[in-house]
């Protein structure tokens, strides 16, 4: 157990009894001074407005290193396998945490938080790269993003159902207006027909929005950093073998975009990102956060273009728009 969590139980706390003396001339009684106005119900719940607005930079930051994750995935994809850039991404991610946690000297996680710790485990660290980067071999990396922008809904449907959050229907009906737009952006581009790496991206969505509310939910009682790198950690003995085993059956060829991806992926998307996202989220609630997330296909949308030459359909303007308008009524919302 870490030492403030018991750092009360460590001494009994005593408290003076009541002086037996009269009050002195022109004083009054402790008993009739009026007690202090008590804060109403609930407040203590909304955070205050430097924490909100921190919050939500902390998540945009978030949001901007993911939506480098997929252009970032096609350039490793150059000169690496996929299973070799799905292991070999959390060995390194693990590796920065690692050096983190011997520096800091952190102690393990609390028991109870291991279960947790173990689905982020499961849909961050291995899931969610493993789902992407198959379906990133099968279709384009614009698809992808605009695919994966129903993220922000279905992390908001785990955390209702984790958490017991309880959204406002003003912020329901903003969010899935903006899972239509993306939905509907996405059958345009792929012509009404789902292909294989759409599974492989729905798949995706599911892991990764499991591990993104429970990341969400621990990272109020520990800090966001040790969320995400003990899940690293935790993972470590499977990436490693997996990476041994990867780099035996896809031999290399490193470029330097393969090199400049993978070294993105490691260090930006698996933990930078992960730190910022998860410390936004505990400041803001998951849900309000999770809305901040459909910004990302059109950021990647960007990226597609600037950094792989990919065409910019005519509807990505409209749709960032529509998306936008979204994203403000959520985050006005109460969530």
């Amino acid at each position: 157990m870490r030492a403030h969590d018991s750092a009360t139980g460590a001494a009994r706390i005593t408290v003076d009894a009541p002086s037996a003396r009269p009050p002195a001339p022109g004083t009054t009684p402790a008993a009739a001074r009026p007690a202090a106005t008590a804060p109403p119900a609930g407040a203590a719940s909304a955070p205050p407005p430097d924490t909100a607005r921190g919050g939500v930079l902390l998540a945009a930051l978030g949001v901007a290193a993911f939506s480098l994750t997929f252009p970032a995935t096609v350039w490793a994809l150059e000169g690496l396998g996929p299973w070799t850039v799905v292991m070999l991404r959390s060995v390194l991610a693990a590796a920065v945490a690692g050096a983190c946690f011997a520096v800091r000297r952190t102690p393990l996680p609390v028991r109870r938080h291991w279960p947790g710790i173990a689905v982020v485990t499961c849909g961050i660290v291995l899931g969610f790269p493993l789902l992407t980067t198959l379906a990133l071999e099968t279709t384009t990396t614009s698809h992808a993003a605009v695919v994966v922008g129903l993220l922000p809904l279905t992390t908001a449907a785990f955390a209702a159902l984790r958490t017991g959050t309880r959204p406002s229907r003003t912020f329901w009906i903003a969010a899935l207006t903006g899972a239509a737009v993306v939905i509907a952006f996405a059958l345009q581009q792929s012509g009404g027909r789902p292909g294989t790496g759409d599974l492989f991206l729905f798949a995706a969505l599911l892991v990764c929005a499991a591990g993104y509310a429970e990341g969400g939910r621990l990272a109020r009682a520990m800090p966001g950093w040790e969320v995400i790198g003990w899940a690293l950690v935790l993972a470590l003995p499977v990436t490693a073998a997996g990476s041994a085993l990867a780099l035996a059956a896809e031999p290399p060829h490193p470029t330097p975009h393969a090199v400049a991806g993978l070294v993105w992926l490691a260090a930006g998307s698996t933990f930078a990102g992960m730190v910022v996202w998860y410390r936004g989220m505990a400041a803001i609630g998951v849900a309000r956060a999770s809305q901040i997330q459909l910004a990302q296909p059109l950021l990647t949308l960007v990226w597609s273009v600037t950094l792989l030459g990919e065409h910019l359909p005519p509807a990505a303007p409209v749709a960032a728009l529509l998306v936008l308008a979204c994203i403000v009524v959520t985050q006005r919302s109460r969530g």
